[in-house]
């Protein structure tokens, strides 16, 4: 699930179906689905809902011309219409197949093609196709059959009727309405988009802003000319055969082909580096070419013949020669492109079963191969064509080496925030923060660096201002937690009318006498006990012994005035409400609890010195009643008290519910070990749930303290109580304009109870052991209003999902939670906070409310102009959120971040954080779904990153073809990312998705921070087997893809909620025997939820990572073990979110070239 949920899990998220029968796996399950092949691959079962064919073009077709360069290949023209398929037959293969031959790449002194004037005997660059060429179909096919093409970018006119798309998507901002599109989308697939290079590129120069671009560009029939003003400059790109580039000679292993280029080019165009074209197949009759094999996988033998796989670049003899080539540029130092291809990095592409849309018949595509059905077409297909070409998955941006890149360029020097508007590492780089006066990454990430000086420039670019918050975020031991200062009963220094704190953006005038604002510009007189004198630079002289004025972030403690009632709080409480129904005394969980709980409560939270906590605890068991439970230390045994009339609830005791742990130890053991006993023989079955809050919100009002209840919870609340509910799971309702409901809560009663317990201070974690459905959505809805948890474990087991349940509740228990909190952000002039994404309450457009708010939930903030912003002064941001701590301190934390402000659009994609990006969207799209449609938040999405993207082509990129698809180096990946969020289980349910998963996945994701999101929608695959059990490193990780994966392998996957270990049937015995301590494949047992204690090197570095996965993740990961074309193995393959997914999902590739045609018909 990293941007990396796919659509469709077969069983969601370690929950088992109902109706898996003969499975005994305790966390997973859910109904085979049917008609899938018995190969490894899995089946492609229909078109893609959400995205409607276009028909094919009509009208006259443009023949090629008679000089110049061609733009495409271009097969005969002839009568009939032929049908475009796809994929070219051929066997798939798991794995990579042998190699053929490495290919070389070219000096990379010798450019491929120069940038100086064309010859006389050129066409001009826009010039338009004239009319068809007297030369035979037979030769223009034996010119395209070997033509790479280079030079300058050829336009063709304008799309032909009914080429393309419908009428475009109205854009809507950011924060805005979703609106439904009437864009009927074709499906998606490479074979719209003739696919050519992919090349990177630095757009600074002028006449151009400068910004760095990665490049994918596309030959296409129907391109259009590229946007109005831009001089036609030839751009150099790379064939398969060569790239043109600055960079020096690579040694040692190939390097990517995707690349960065030199920083300092700025005067004229650069060379984009580029990447293997895969173009349109040649016309009928050429010849098929060869097959590039890759590399076997280390450990695996590739034996007997090899296998055909038609949608590699093929490195034919007839690519080789340009033969019959049109008068060009002049090619400085190379006669023609070299005998050989360029290596690659990682193995080439394979088909991975999963066939892309049967098209309708268009003109001048080659149809299928023989012996593939002739789809919805009367007309025969050619006697031989050639094979289509797939864009390869090794030549478009590539999420692993992003994240290497930045590994490599980012961990070894400390991330100092003393710079304005610098962008921080991504979230997978292993760095450490310096704090010189902005935030640390940790508290505080923002989509933009760069600020639009003008919110007309921010609606033309529809990038989202935004900043993920995380003010209660637990820093790494070698960085300094925020320093907590004391200024006494006069408190922190702010200013006289916006109430800004200061910081270190305050500007000290007259000699120290006085400050002005940097948020309001208001000038306030400084405090007679904090005045200090100034130095020669106008810096006051304590400067770097006052944190507020030197550092981003610091805590204050609060005086009377910030508590409620003016009066200082009392130490939070801790409410543990135990569901002893049938259900979850017979599943084991009120045992496995009680015993727990005897020894978490040492644990309990305490701050600094403290010898022991300051939280008091309190127990009460329910079913269709209340019992409540007096542990006063001076009592021998507990009492217990019952309140039937629930819908009346109240507390009948108040002296002896909450206490002090240590001093009431004895009568709380005893109590503990009762009440298993107590209900072992219950025949209830029915729960209430609404009175259950109500009681512990009743409990914390009279002992006059904020605080938590941990409610523990295994079925639908159908008992007569308010806050009843009814079972109305309907499934008919997805893809309707229903389906919206399904994530709303059923009744009134307890959006009331959410406001009550917020202003009370009373949060509430759930923890759910459903095993049929349990409305989520409206259970969710208090511990979603008030700053809690949500927690589930369908089909609670105690061997299988004990461990997992009590990591989370120790970690719940345990972690640092600010109690009774509020939270503003402040902007300086020009923009302002405008929309908050999370789990909180607001009473008003400005303050955020949290019963509670612990280290893992962040506060998500969108932000617009309501002004110019300046270049000189930038923009800042100050986050306060006043709280009280466990030990009862009321304090304000204080994150101060200060941004640049741009009059380009170049400068602001320069400074974007694609992970931040997503992480809003999918904020913005889950919240989407309560009042819309699926589809029409899917498509909002997709029109709103088409609109960046384009954007950024039309103002900021180099002129080039616009047949190609050019992307911002910081934004590469954001197509990649998209496409995983619009696969997950939330907008694209799959056949075994629950309601209840949808809505619990929902208001997980809303409170995630950035490293959350981009494991949970782009999953880390790790490959076991090359593991160094004598280093301390992990693996480097892989692409989320199948056909990375080998037979012979055995891979390690997590998205943060759970981990896989896929083990492929021919792995080697010894390591079977190493991590298992069995002979063969077969006598794994997929039901295991941990791996053996074995004394070997092996053993013990694998579990070593997996304690290392879980140590980063703030929820516990159950393992589970896929085997290799195991049932389970489909639940495993939903979370390799680059492939095609059973229930629409689109490919990376596929989903690539849509986006390049939604960019172009917004160019166009």
């Amino acid at each position: 699930m990293n941007v990396n949920q796919q659509t469709h899990m077969t069983s969601p998220y370690g929950q088992p179906q109902t109706g898996f029968q003969g499975y005994p796996q305790p966390g997973y399950g859910g109904p085979h689905v049917q008609g899938n092949p018995a190969s490894q691959y899995g089946p492609y079962n229909g078109q893609l809902s959400g995205y409607q064919p276009v028909a094919p073009p009509t009208g006259p077709l443009r023949g090629p011309p008679t000089s110049g360069t061609l733009s495409s290949p271009i097969a005969p023209s002839s009568g009939s219409q032929i049908i475009y398929n796809h994929y070219g037959q051929g066997d798939a293969q798991n794995g990579p197949a042998t190699t053929a031959g490495y290919m070389q790449r070219p000096p990379v002194s010798q450019p491929y093609m120069s940038t100086t004037s064309q010859p006389v005997n050129q066409l001009p660059a826009h010039q338009q196709y004239g009319p068809p060429a007297t030369t035979s179909s037979q030769q223009l096919t034996n010119q395209m059959s070997g033509l790479q093409i280079t030079g300058p970018p050829t336009t063709t006119g304008p799309l032909p009727p009914g080429q393309g798309f419908g009428p475009p998507a109205s854009h809507p901002s950011s924060s805005g309405n979703f609106h439904a599109t009437t864009m009927a989308y074709a499906p998606y697939s490479t074979a719209n988009v003739p696919q050519s290079q992919f090349s990177t590129a630095n757009a600074s120069h002028p006449p151009y802003s400068n910004a760095n671009a990665s490049h994918i560009p596309h030959s296409n029939l129907s391109q259009g000319p590229p946007p109005s003003g831009m001089p036609q400059t030839p751009a150099a790109t790379m064939g398969s055969q060569g790239i043109s580039s600055t960079k020096t000679a690579f040694s040692g292993p190939p390097p990517q082909l995707y690349s960065v280029p030199p920083s300092g080019s700025h005067s004229t165009p650069p060379a984009s580096t580029g990447i293997p074209p895969s173009a349109f197949p040649s016309s009928v009759g050429s010849q098929r070419p060869s097959v590039m094999q890759g590399p076997p996988l280390p450990g695996q033998t590739l034996s007997g013949p090899q296998v055909s796989q038609p949608n590699h670049v093929p490195p034919s003899s007839s690519q080789m020669g340009i033969s019959g080539m049109s008068p060009g540029p002049p090619i400085s130092g190379l006669q023609g492109p070299p005998a050989v291809a360029p290596t690659q990095q990682g193995f080439p592409p394979q088909q991975n079963g999963s066939f892309g849309q049967v098209r309708g018949p268009q003109p001048n595509y080659s149809g299928p191969y023989p012996a593939t059905p002739n789809y919805g077409s009367p007309v025969a297909p050619p006697p031989a064509p050639p094979p289509q070409k797939r864009l390869d998955p090794d030549s478009i941006p590539s999420p692993i080496q992003v994240i290497e890149d930045d590994r490599a360029n980012r961990s070894t020097e400390p991330f100092s925030t003393g710079v304005r508007g610098q962008v921080p590492p991504l979230v997978t780089t292993n760095f450490v923060v310096k704090d010189q006066g902005n935030a640390s990454p940790r508290f505080m990430r923002c989509t933009a660096y760069n600020m639009p000086c003008t919110s007309d420039m921010a609606k033309q670019s529809q990038v989202p201002l935004a900043a993920v918050i995380k003010p209660l975020a637990v820093l790494p031991p070698e960085e300094m937690p925020p320093y907590i200062l004391d200024h006494g009963e006069s408190g922190p220094v702010r200013c006289n009318r916006c109430k800004a704190y200061m910081c270190p953006f305050m500007q000290f005038i007259e000699g120290g006498r006085r400050f002005q604002c940097s948020f309001c510009c208001c000038v306030t007189e400084v405090p007679p006990h904090y005045f200090q004198h100034l130095d020669h630079t106008g810096k006051r002289v304590d400067y770097y012994e006052r944190p507020e004025l030197s550092m981003g972030s610091y805590e204050f403690l609060a005086t009377v005035d910030y508590c409620k009632n003016n009066k200082l709080p009392e130490p939070p409480a801790f409410i543990f409400m135990i569901d002893v129904s049938y259900n979850a005394v017979k599943s084991g969980l009120v045992n496995l609890l009680c015993e727990e709980l005897k020894t978490l409560l040492d644990y309990l939270p305490r701050e600094g010195s403290m010898e022991e906590t300051a939280i008091r605890v309190g127990f009460v068991t329910y079913n269709k009643v209340l019992h409540f439970y007096n542990v006063k230390s001076t009592l021998a045994q507990p009492q217990m008290m019952v309140v039937s009339d629930v819908a009346d609830m109240f507390v009948p005791l108040l002296d002896g519910f909450l206490v002090n742990v240590n001093e009431s130890r004895t009568v709380i053991n005893s109590l503990l070990e009762q009440i298993p006993e107590m209900f072992a023989d219950t025949r209830e079955t029915e729960t209430v749930f609404g009175p259950v809050i109500q009681a512990g919100m009743e409990a914390l009002k009279a002992a006059e303290c904020a605080g938590k209840l941990f409610i523990f919870h295994s079925s639908l609340p159908i008992a007569e109580a308010p806050g009843k509910l009814k079972n109305r799971d309907d499934r008919k309702l997805i893809n309707t304009d229903k389906e919206k409901t399904l994530f709303q809560p059923q009744c009134n009663f307890y959006s009331n109870l959410a406001k009550e317990c917020v202003t009370q201070g009373c949060c509430v974690d759930l923890f759910l052991f459903p095993n049929q459905y349990i409305d989520v959505a409206t259970l969710g809805y208090i511990p979603y209003h008030t700053g809690g948890s949500v927690y589930k474990y369908t089909y609670f087991q105690v061997p299988a999902d004990g461990e997992r349940f009590l990591n989370d509740l120790r970690r719940d228990v345990q972690k640092i939670v600010g109690f009774d909190s509020v939270m503003r952000v402040r902007t300086s002039t020009g923009f302002r906070a405008t929309d908050f994404f999370g789990t909180f309450y607001m009473s008003n457009t400005t303050d955020v409310e949290l019963a509670g708010l612990d280290c893992d939930k962040t506060i998500t903030v969108e932000f617009k102009h309501d002004d110019k912003l300046s270049e000189d002064t930038g923009a800042f941001i100050q986050c306060a959120l006043l709280y009280t701590s466990c030990s009862g301190q009321r304090r304000l934390r204080i994150h101060n971040l200060s941004l640049n402000c741009c009059t380009q659009l170049a400068d602001l994609y320069r400074n974007c954080e694609t992970d931040t990006l997503i992480n809003f969207l999918a904020k913005f799209a889950f919240r989407g779904v309560l009042n819309n449609a699926t589809k029409t938040v899917r498509d909002t999405l997709i029109s709103q990153c088409a609109q960046i993207l384009a954007c950024y082509r039309k103002n900021c990129a180099s002129p080039s073809s616009a047949g190609q698809l050019i992307l911002p180096e910081c934004m590469k990946l954001l197509p990649v990312y998209l496409n995983c969020l619009l696969k997950s289980d939330v907008l694209q349910p799959g056949a075994d998705t629950t309601t209840d998963d949808r809505a619990y996945l929902r208001q997980l994701v809303t409170s995630m921070d950035v490293a959350e999101t981009n494991v949970f929608f782009y999953p880390r695959l790790v490959p076991v087997h090359k593991m160094d059990v004598d280093s301390d490193t992990v693996p480097g990780a892989i692409r989320d893809s199948e056909e990375r994966l080998s037979k012979g392998g055995m891979y390690l996957l997590e998205n943060g909620l759970n981990l896989f270990l896929w083990i492929g049937v021919n792995v080697q015995q010894s390591l079977l025997q190493s991590i298992f301590n069995l002979p063969s494949f077969n006598q794994i047992d997929p039901n295991m939820s941990a791996l053996p204690l074995l004394d070997n090197p092996w053993s013990k570095k694998l579990r070593d990572v997996i304690d290392a996965f879980r140590a980063q993740r703030p929820r516990y990961m159950k393992l589970l073990i896929i085997k290799q074309e195991d049932k389970l193995e489909l639940l495993f393959k939903h979370f390799l979110v680059e492939d095609k997914h059973v229930n629409g999902g689109a490919s990376y590739v596929d989903f690539l070239c849509h986006m390049h045609k939604e960019i172009r018909q917004l160019l166009s």
